[in-house]
C-alpha cells in the first residue's frame, strides 16, 4: 500500500533525511504498513529502512538509526493510513441521529473504528471488530481501547444497539483482559431503559475485569429537539440523579476497599442536575475519564486556584466577556469572582447561553454554535474581549459545528474572541489580559 505523506515535523528524522510533503511512504523494513497499527509496530525497532517515492518517481531508500519508538515526525494525508471504519449500529442514544439536516457531511460519519480508539480516544462499541483486529490489538500492546458498554445485559445491549450481535463483545472483552490490555468503559445511561436494577448489574458484571479494566464513567444520553421518529428517550430529572448518584458512591466505597480505586465515576452532569457538590479530586482516580466529562469541573477549580496562588495581583483595569453553556456557567462565575479578589478591578461577566440550535435540553459549552453566539450576544455590552472554549470549535480549526467562523461572530459583535484552551492558567490569563496562544 501507498501512503502520501502531507506533513514533516522541523527538525525531525524525516526532515534531516530530505522526507518531504508530497513524497509515498511505500515500504517499512521490506514490509508495506495496511494502517497506522503496522506503521507504529514497525517503526519500534532501532534501525529502520524505509523506501520513499518522490513525487518524480525516483525511490529512496533510507537506512535510519534511532531510539526505540522514536517517531520520524512525518504525518500522512489520512491519519489512520486506511478508510475509516463506520459504525453498523442503530444506537437508541446516538448523538448523530439526532442532528438536524443541512450540516456539513463529515457531523454524520459514525466512527467505530479500534484505531480511533488508540489514537483519539474515541470509545468503542467492539460489534465492529473481528477476532483478528483483537489479535492485532493484543500483538502490538495497543492501549488504552475505550469500550462503549451501555450495559452487560446481552439481550438489552442488542435491543440498545439495535445490533443482533451487540450482546457477545464480552468475550473479546475477556481476551483483552488475560492479555493485560489496558481499558477503559462507558455507560451512556438512558431513563428506563439502562438505569436502576440494569446499572447496578452492568457495575458488578464490570469490575470482573479489573484491575486491566481501569475505569468506567457513567453519563446522561444527550437528548436534542431532532428526534422525530427515534426511540422515545426522556430526560433524566434531579431525583433520577440523585438515584443514580447514590448507586455509584455506594460501589465506589466497596472497591475503593476491596481494590484500591472508585472505578465508576459519574459524569460532572449528575452533580449538577441533582444539586450536589462535585467529589474531591481524590475522587477520581487520577483523571481517567476527562474526556467523558468526569472530573473537568473539579480539575478546573484546583487548576484556577493553583494559578491563582501564584499570582500577587494589581490594579489593572479589564472587561471580558465569557460565553458559555449553562452547565458552565455557575462554577465560570465563582472563578471570575476569585479572579476579582486578586484583581479589584477586572470585570468579567459570564453569558450562559441557550442552545437553541440543538434544544435547550444541551446544556455543555462543546455543543453551542456560532449563530447561537451571535443571535444571543448582538447588541450586548462585551466589554473589551469575548472569551470562548476552544472545545466550541472543530478541533485544530476557529470553526464552529455549524460551519460560522470566529472571524464571522468577531465582525457582528464587533469585540475580539480569544480562544481559551481548557487548562485553568489559560482560562485565568484569559481573563486578566494576557493573550492566550492557540
Amino acid at each position: 500500500m501507498e501512503h502520501l505523506i502531507s506533513a514533516v515535523s522541523p527538525g525531525s528524522i524525516a526532515q534531516e533525511m530530505g522526507i518531504e510533503p508530497g513524497d509515498v511512504l511505500l515500504e517499512v523494513n521490506g514490509q508495506s504498513p495496511e494502517d497506522v497499527f503496522d506503521y507504529r509496530y514497525l517503526m519500534n525497532e532501532e534501525e529502520v529502512l524505509v523506501l520513499i517515492r518522490k513525487p518524480d518517481g525516483e525511490e529512496w531508500e533510507l537506512e535510519i538509526e534511532k531510539e526505540y519508538e522514536e517517531d520520524l515526525g512525518i504525518e500522512f494525508e489520512n491519519g489512520l493510513m486506511d478508510e475509516y471504519r463506520s459504525c453498523r449500529n442503530k444506537c437508541i442514544f446516538c448523538f448523530i441521529d439526532q442532528l438536524p439536516k443541512g450540516m456539513r457531511e463529515t457531523l454524520y460519519f459514525k466512527d467505530d473504528d479500534s484505531r480511533l480508539s488508540f489514537l483519539q480516544g474515541n470509545y468503542l462499541t467492539l460489534t465492529n471488530m473481528s477476532d483478528g483486529d483483537i489479535d492485532r490489538i493484543i500483538r502490538y500492546r495497543l492501549s488504552p481501547i475505550n469500550i462503549s458498554f451501555q450495559t452487560t445485559n446481552p439481550e438489552l445491549r442488542c435491543r440498545m444497539l439495535h445490533n443482533r450481535f451487540a450482546g457477545k463483545v464480552f468475550a473479546q472483552v475477556q481476551r483483552l483482559k488475560e492479555a493485560g490490555i489496558v481499558m477503559n468503559g462507558q455507560i451512556v445511561l438512558c431513563r428506563g431503559v439502562n438505569d436502576g436494577e440494569e446499572l447496578e448489574r452492568s457495575i458488578r458484571d464490570l469490575t470482573a475485569y479489573l484491575p486491566e479494566l481501569q475505569s468506567v464513567s457513567v453519563v446522561p444520553v444527550g437528548l436534542t429537539r431532532y428526534r422525530d421518529g427515534l426511540y422515545p428517550l426522556e430526560p433524566f430529572t434531579k431525583e433520577d440523579a440523585c438515584r443514580v448518584l447514590d448507586l455509584i458512591h455506594e460501589w465506589q466505597e466497596r472497591l475503593m476497599e476491596r481494590w484500591g480505586t472508585h472505578f465508576i465515576h459519574a459524569g460532572d452532569e449528575w452533580y449538577l442536575l441533582a444539586e450536589r457538590p462535585l467529589p474531591e479530586a481524590d475522587s477520581y482516580d487520577g483523571y481517567l475519564q476527562l474526556e467523558n466529562g468526569v472530573g473537568m469541573v473539579r480539575l478546573l477549580k484546583e487548576e484556577v486556584e493553583a494559578e491563582l496562588a501564584a499570582h500577587e495581583g494589581d490594579g489593572r483595569a479589564v472587561r471580558r466577556t465569557i460565553a458559555t453553556g449553562q452547565l458552565a456557567a455557575p462554577f465560570l462565575e465563582e472563578h471570575a469572582r476569585a479572579v476579582r479578589r486578586k484583581y479589584p478591578n477586572v470585570e468579567v461577566q459570564v453569558i450562559p447561553l441557550r442552545n437553541e440550535f440543538f434544544g435547550e435540553r444541551i446544556t455543555v459549552a462543546g455543543l453551542m454554535t456560532g449563530r447561537d453566539l451571535i443571535r444571543q450576544l448582538s447588541g450586548r455590552d462585551l466589554g473589551d474581549r469575548l472569551l470562548i472554549t476552544t472545545h466550541m470549535l472543530r478541533s485544530g480549526e476557529p470553526v464552529f459545528l455549524d460551519d460560522v467562523t470566529v472571524e464571522q461572530v468577531q465582525t457582528a459583535l464587533q469585540i475580539k474572541v480569544s480562544i481559551v484552551e481548557s487548562s485553568g492558567t489559560d482560562l485565568v490569563n484569559g481573563m486578566i489580559e494576557k493573550e492566550v496562544e492557540i
